[in-house]
């Protein structure tokens, strides 16, 4: 099957690893032209070193309100073109309710939120007919993932935007999606796995309640995000689609 993906040209933020990085290596890998972010300059470069010549990495902070601009200009000044962004924002710190201060949710909610919502509101002016917005959030969208409150608080009204946004530019053909991971075999997972003491036995015990019986890879992730974010989905908008090996039952 054709995606329809070839020199087409999409902003990763976030993807100097994990998720945003299986993603661009999916893109690429189907002709795909990738701008690369994070956070950490050289982290970056070398992700996009990693895929070729059809790949650039800049480091900026999602937090930054500029970011966008930049980005968006450097994927048209490097390919000549911008046909869609795929949001992905670090981890917020892991704590209950009462441990979370307010200066905590103070900066998660200036990167993870406001700095997803500028990057897609400046997006969605720069982008025509045809162009796609992407969120990577959580599977805490639907259901609170014991120990991480601050993230529990702040993907499901991520999620609310995301759609509120889908319906505001689907009359110029812009599409916007969203996609839930769960427990995907990430550096993030495992130090997750880890607070509990016993990786293995968070492992095992999570991967008991997967109808799939494991975690997913992060190459699994990857290619469900590039289908979304291709051409192929053109008819695809406002979903939110859990890759979670079917943990989320319900509609």
């Amino acid at each position: 099957m054709d995606l329809g993906l070839k020199d087409r040209v999409y902003v990763l933020t976030g993807a100097s690893r994990g998720l945003g990085n299986a993603t661009a290596r999916e893109l690429a890998a189907d002709g795909a032209r990738v701008v690369i972010s994070g956070r950490d300059e050289k982290s970056a470069q070398a992700a996009a070193a990693e895929l070729g010549e059809g790949a650039v990495g800049i480091a900026v902070d999602n937090a930054d309100p500029t970011t966008g601009d930049r980005l968006i200009a450097a994927a048209r000044e490097r390919f000549g073109r911008f046909d869609g962004i795929l949001i992905s924002v670090g981890g917020p710190p892991p704590g209950s309710a009462a441990e979370n201060n307010d200066s905590q949710w103070r900066a998660a909610f200036e990167s993870v939120f406001l700095g997803a919502v500028r990057l897609a509101r400046t997006a969605a002016a720069e982008l025509s007919d045809g162009g796609v917005i992407g969120f990577v959030l959580s599977s805490s969208v639907h259901e609170p993932v014991p120990g991480l409150t601050i993230s529990n608080g702040l993907r499901p009204g991520l999620a609310g935007f995301a759609k509120s946004l889908s319906l505001e530019v689907a009359p110029r053909g812009i599409r916007v999606v969203g996609l839930l991971p769960a427990r995907i075999d990430t550096d993030r997972v495992r130090e997750l796995d880890a607070l509990s003491g016993d990786d293995a036995a968070a492992r095992a015990r999570h991967s008991a309640r997967i109808p799939l019986g494991r975690y997913g890879t992060p190459q699994e992730f990857g290619k469900a995000a590039a289908f979304l974010l291709s051409p192929a989905a053109s008819y695809l908008t406002g979903v939110m689609l859990p890759v979670d090996g079917g943990a989320r039952h319900g509609f």
